[in-house]
């Protein structure tokens, strides 16, 4: 199976075998891989061409290491398609997955002078300030913050607020959504992100900042959200054109 007279590097080859194994499900999300020793002693190759092939496969996120114990078929990656504005929530049941909070604070404060400019509102306004861990299959995915005006949602309280903040929105205060600026950038996981996403400390994480507006002449802002995606979970695409 592999081909050492081939213009193909071996470990090259000997990498393509394991994605072929795991994407076959011989090897399932969870599995322990065989050890370095034992690929090199089956296909008669070196360790650290064995070594080389797996350090290329946990970069893409296929597998990961525990020190001590092996290497691991990782999970499936959640992929987002942000040519569209959807919900964790909805995103999540469109995958067959079941969607959930934990709350971790819900308060009404007054804005500084950027959320403030953001949300296009007075800094004496008050604003709702929603932080929360959002699940799938009861799984942490992404650490949610969510700041959006009193004046648009009102008396909003923690038994009022559903699994989706857009439900709440659309079904409840009758708004529509128009459209939403979105940047995202990598980072490495603080104290406050890896206790809750129950990841390490500087672990890689995607940070997501979004402003939604609603779909109105004045295109009001209803939300500026930051979420930080545990990148061993979550991969984002998009579709691109030439103009």
């Amino acid at each position: 199976m592999i081909d050492k007279q081939s213009h193909i590097p071996i470990y090259y080859q000997l990498e393509e075998q394991i994605k072929s194994m795991i994407y076959s499900k011989h090897f399932k999300p969870g599995d322990l891989l065989p050890s370095e020793r034992e690929f090199a002693e089956k296909y008669a190759i070196s360790r650290m061409t064995v070594r080389q092939a797996i350090n290329n496969l946990v970069k893409e996120g296929l597998v990961y290491r525990e020190k001590g114990k092996g290497t691991f078929v990782a999970d499936k990656k959640f992929e987002q398609d942000l040519s569209g504005l959807t919900s964790f929530s909805e995103d999540m049941r469109n995958r067959g997955l079941i969607p959930s909070n934990q709350l971790i604070s819900f308060d009404f404060e007054q804005p500084d002078e950027k959320l403030a400019s953001i949300l296009a509102i007075s800094p004496t306004d008050m604003i709702c300030k929603i932080k929360r861990v959002r699940l799938a299959n009861e799984e942490p995915v992404a650490l949610e913050t969510i700041y959006t005006p009193k004046k648009i949602i009102g008396d909003m309280n923690v038994q009022e607020f559903s699994t989706s903040f857009y439900d709440y929105l659309e079904k409840k205060l009758h708004v529509k959504i128009g459209f939403g600026h979105q940047t995202i950038e990598a980072s490495l996981a603080n104290d406050d992100e890896a206790t809750y996403l129950k990841i390490k400390k500087d672990s890689p994480v995607l940070v997501m900042e979004r402003t939604t507006f609603l779909q109105n002449e004045e295109h009001t802002p209803i939300e500026f959200v930051i979420s930080t995606y545990r990148a061993d979970k979550y991969k984002f695409k998009m579709t691109m054109k030439r103009d």
